[in-house]
């Protein structure tokens, strides 16, 4: 008996610790059981073994292997069942390109086939997995959520890049979305829909339908996307809700070698301008995976401008897509037009390097050009872009980046630019792209040729431009020649364009010879200085100074804000006499005293233009000519300018104080006021007001010109001293002392007339000598005429009459009235005068010589007493 008790504890004993230490091992005999059901040349390993924790069993890693290449691992696995089976996973990840090392042909058990028979063996459980993390795809990264029943299966999905909701009822299968964000900076693609699925995994049905709803960036409604098929053939339809035309049709049959797509076409109406075309595509050995099939295929696209339609077709392979080592030839070839422009291409390459990360690589011969017309004005003859040996990846742009741009412009002129640089993994803000340039052209407009030539370098975020120099030999317009101007950069320009802290900064010069005139005048050679700080090039402040020998600095500052150019430039008080090279010298001109300084505001933008407003202030200013002194210039001048039009006084009017002007005789206390707009309408006059003069001892003044004129500006003229006059015109013929007033109205837009009925009168008695030389000779040389001459010897006038009429052709016209007594050896006289005489007034400013004139007239014209004198263009009448 003893025995048998004993042989009864051993066994309890053994059934007690054989499960014990069968989990105490199972790390050691599970993989290689589970190396039964798995494919042949996989295996999973694990390094710890599993532990049991409140009703849960852990598994702290699993690895899955194909080859040695490590297929998926997991980590943290929890497995416990409350109601039904729950399977928590802190982490798994899964490489992609392990699937390659999993041979072909396998021979293991059989299993089930039909989908429902996959459904029924599934037990009511629920998978959540914390991070899966997807190489080479880790923007793929998220986390999973998978719900399952015979009856029902739903899966979860979130990512930054992918999201999805998806439930699975028999074969229907209802995806809720489906999120994609398949490139940075694009709008995500979505797509939605119900699917049928066949019912067996190992093949495609005889006929069926797939319909969804996806989401493109540029269309904001959902396109209706659906594949119909039949046996071994069907249809992929593309299109927008209610559209005539499908974005996408792809006639494609299958067999079990051949997959091919023939007849498709396509319609892409969102690049601004319609694209369309035709796709042919064919793969071979589909069904022996990605690595063995072979791709073929070509697609065109037609494009039509106004220079007519163009086609342009790219020409795939034949070759292989794959995980690892692509091979796969490609050639666009063709033209394209797009408005004005064309567009040519030779670009053959090849696209190699693993699926998840390709290279297109340009071969020899590779070119790009195009020619036409960018705007109304400006016609391009060619640009070329040679890209042989350019490579293009996910990481960017590496290899030589050539341009060549030859252009004209038909009233600007024509120029060529060049741009070569070398770039390395470029794209914006990421990696390396270094340039210079260099170019040369003609200015027509100014009969000027320029170059231009610089260097810099974008990295990372940073965009530099380490050098630049433009510049033309001569600037000529008009009456002004610059001579060699030249923009130069005195301090890099360098663009952060970090969205954290963006910055932008650089310091430039413009230097230019001297400024020449036609006149005479000359500006000395100037220097702009200015530096510009900010945030990017669409938003930044300036700064900088102008200096032109001694004339300067103008200092100026303003902000650019991507749309509107504003500013402000201040000009220090400053002596006149720096402006002296600006006077022609044969002018004879010197500027003697006297200040200046102004400030102005400006502002420009497309669809404003240029406007500005602010002040100009002379003080004091003095210039001395040979024959002339103006001192005590005070000149204040408001404006606005804006639409191509002056507003004259804003604040106040434009004033101008003269205190005196010295030549034959002396004008002091000039006053004028100015305010309105420049050019003048009916609506927005110039007036000109409160003008006074004090002259010859006397007054000249207008109260208002207004232009356009309605009415003459009266010009009134107040006591003027007649001797103050002959004093400084200085006859030797005669001399004539009194007061004389007089108004003139004045015309300046008037079809004939300047001055139309004016006068002159005297309001008191003037006295009229003639020199004793002169009235003897003419005494002498003409009896009759010398006893008329005898009355005027010495004449005082008690009353005179002058019409004056002066027309736009310079013809003046007087014809005056006098009446006075004259004494003749120790006898008066009564005299009446009437004068006509006609000449023409810029002729005579340009002899000044009154006394001569008048000394002719009395010898031609002058009769006896009671005979009226007329020639063709005079007449007189003396009587006593």
């Amino acid at each position: 008996m003893k025995g048998k008790y004993k042989a009864i504890i051993a066994l309890g004993l053994i059934l007690i610790l054989l499960p014990l230490t069968l989990l105490m091992t199972i790390a050691h005999w599970l993989p290689t059981l589970a190396g039964i059901w798995l494919p042949q040349g996989t295996r999973i390993a694990m390094e710890a073994s599993p532990r049991f924790t409140r009703g849960a069993v852990v598994v702290p890693d699993l690895r899955y292997l194909a080859g040695d290449c490590e297929l998926a691992t997991l980590k943290d696995a929890t497995l416990s069942h409350p109601q039904r089976w729950r399977v928590h996973i802190d982490e798994l990840n899964l490489n992609v390109d392990c699937l390659s090392k999993i041979p072909l042909d396998q021979s293991g058990p059989a299993a089930p086939r039909s989908l429902a028979e996959w459904q029924s063996l599934l037990p009511e459980s629920l998978l959540t997995i914390d991070k899966v993390n997807i190489t080479p795809f880790q923007q793929f990264t998220g986390e999973l959520r998978l719900s399952l029943t015979p009856q029902q299966q739903s899966l979860h999905y979130e990512g930054p890049s992918l999201s999805v909701e998806a439930k699975l009822n028999g074969q229907i299968l209802t995806l809720e979305k489906l999120k994609v964000q398949a490139l940075a900076g694009m709008d995500p693609l979505e797509l939605a829909g119900t699917i049928t699925l066949p019912p067996f995994a190992d093949g495609l049905p005889e006929e069926g339908h797939l319909a969804t709803k996806l989401r493109i960036p540029q269309e904001p409604e959902l396109v209706d996307v659906a594949v119909n098929w039949n046996a071994e053939q069907g249809v992929l339809r593309m299109a927008k809700p209610n559209a005539a035309e499908a974005l996408v049709t792809l006639p494609w049959t299958i067999s079990d070698t051949i997959f091919e797509v023939n007849g498709g076409q396509w319609f892409w109406p969102y690049a601004g301008f319609p694209l369309r075309g035709g796709i042919a595509l064919r793969v071979d050995g589909w069904k022996q995976g990605l690595e063995n099939a072979l791709i073929s295929g070509r697609m065109n696209v037609v494009t039509q401008g106004s220079a007519g339609k163009a086609n342009a077709v790219l020409n795939i392979g034949p070759g292989k897509l794959s995980m690892t080592n692509s091979a796969l030839p490609v050639q666009l070839t063709g033209e394209a037009k797009q408005d004005g422009m064309v567009f040519y291409a030779v670009l053959p390459g090849e696209i190699s390097g693993a699926i998840a990360d390709p290279q297109l690589l340009f071969r020899p011969g590779a070119l790009l050009r195009s020619r036409g017309r960018v705007i109304d004005a400006l016609d391009v003859d060619e640009i070329r872009w040679p890209l042989a040996g350019v490579s293009v990846t996910q990481r960017g742009v590496d290899g030589r980046l050539q341009a060549i741009v030859r252009a004209h412009e038909n009233e600007m002129g024509n120029f060529v630019l060049h741009l070569d640089g070398k770039a390395d993994d470029f794209l914006p803000d990421s990696g390396l792209w270094r340039w210079k340039y260099w170019g040369n052209g003609a200015f027509t407009p100014m009969q000027a040729k320029w170059d231009a030539r610089g260097r810099g370098e974008w990295r990372d975020s940073v965009v530099e431009l380490t050098s630049l120099s433009t510049g033309f030999d001569k600037l000529e317009y008009g009456s002004m020649l610059v001579a060699t101007p030249r923009l130069d950069l005195t301090h890099p320009l360098h663009w952060q364009r970090s969205e954290i802290a963006p910055s932008f900064e650089g310091a430039f010069a413009l230097n230019a010879g001297e400024t020449t005139f036609s006149g005479g005048s000359t500006l000395p050679p100037s220097t702009l200085t200015f530096n510009v700080t900010g945030e990017d090039p669409s938003s930044f402040q300036y700064k900088g100074e102008l200096h032109a020998g001694e004339i300067g600095p103008v200092r100026v500052n303003g902000r650019w804000d991507g749309v509107r150019l504003r500013g402000n430039a201040w000009w220090p008080q400053q002596g006149l006499t720096v402006f002296q090279p600006l006077i022609p010298a044969d002018w004879k001109m010197d500027l003697k005293g006297g200040s200046l300084y102004s400030q102005v505001a400006f502002s420009a933008a497309v669809g404003q233009g240029f406007e500005a407003g602010g002040h100009g202030v002379v003080k004091n200013g003095s210039v001395w000519l040979p024959d002339n002194q103006i001192n005590g210039v005070d000149f204040v001048l408001p404006f606005r300018f804006s639409h191509s039009t002056w507003r004259l006084g804003t604040d106040g009017p434009v004033t101008l104080r003269i205190a005196e002007v010295k030549n034959q005789f002396t004008s002091s206390n000039i006053t004028a006021d100015l305010e309105g707009w420049y050019p003048w309408s009916e609506s927005q006059p110039l007036m000109l007001s409160n003008v006074n003069v004090d002259i010859l001892g006397g007054k000249l003044r207008m109260q208002q010109l207004r232009m356009p004129q309605r009415d003459a500006a009266l010009l009134r003229l107040e006591n003027i001293s007649a001797s103050e006059l002959i004093t400084a015109v200085n006859p030797k013929q005669f001399t004539l002392s009194g007061r004389v007033n007089g108004a003139l109205p004045l015309w300046l837009n008037h079809p004939q007339w300047i001055v139309k009925d004016g006068w002159l009168t005297n309001p008191g008695p003037l006295t009229l000598r003639l020199d004793k030389d002169m009235a003897d000779a003419i005494v002498k040389n003409n009896i009759a005429a010398g006893v008329a001459v005898n009355w005027l010897r010495y004449m005082e006038i008690s009353h005179s009459w002058t019409a004056i009429n002066l027309d736009n052709l310079g013809m003046l016209t007087l014809r005056a009235n006098v009446q006075g007594t004259s004494q003749v050896e120790g006898k008066r006289n009564a005299v009446r005068l009437n004068y006509s005489h006609q000449e023409n007034l810029f002729t005579l400013w340009r002899s000044l010589r009154f006394g001569d004139n008048l000394q002719t007239w009395l010898e031609q014209h002058t009769e006896l007493p009671g005979v009226q004198c007329q020639s063709r263009d005079k007449t007189c009448e003396e009587t006593q």
